[in-house]
């Protein structure tokens, strides 16, 4: 099944997850009829139910870090002023230092880039 290549997945915001689940609760309206109507799979609709049982509508909040991601879009942006051009540096320092931090050095650029293990290396 799946969704049509080149589309994007469909989002759905907490009100929306929270009307179709209170259709089944308050409505008795079938699982079957719900999956049908708003084309979705079982186990999303069944993943949504049991947080919603269990925390209420605060558990259907997106857990999945995509929008909890403070690096993204790092280089996209120009930075307009000497701040925020040095806090932009900073931050490059701090993205540099977890990598080696983690064990990992840099070789190549650009698509030919790999990251390639320190840890059975000496470094010094």
């Amino acid at each position: 099944m799946g969704r049509p290549k080149g589309t994007s997945n469909r989002q759905f915001s907490n009100e929306e997850k929270e009307k179709i689940l209170l259709e089944h609760y308050n409505e008795h309206v079938p699982w079957n009829e719900i999956y049908r109507k708003y084309n979705l799979s079982s186990s999303l609709v069944y993943s949504w139910s049991v947080k919603y049982r269990e925390n209420g509508a605060k558990g259907l909040d997106s857990n999945s870090g995509k929008h909890n991601n403070n690096y993204g879009g790092l280089y996209l942006k120009k930075p307009k002023n000497k701040i925020e051009e040095l806090e932009f540096e900073l931050m490059k320092k701090d993205i540099e230092i977890a990598r080696l931090k983690k064990g990992y050095m840099v070789k190549g650029v650009g698509a030919k880039k790999e990251f390639v293990t320190t840890l059975d290396k000496n470094i010094k």
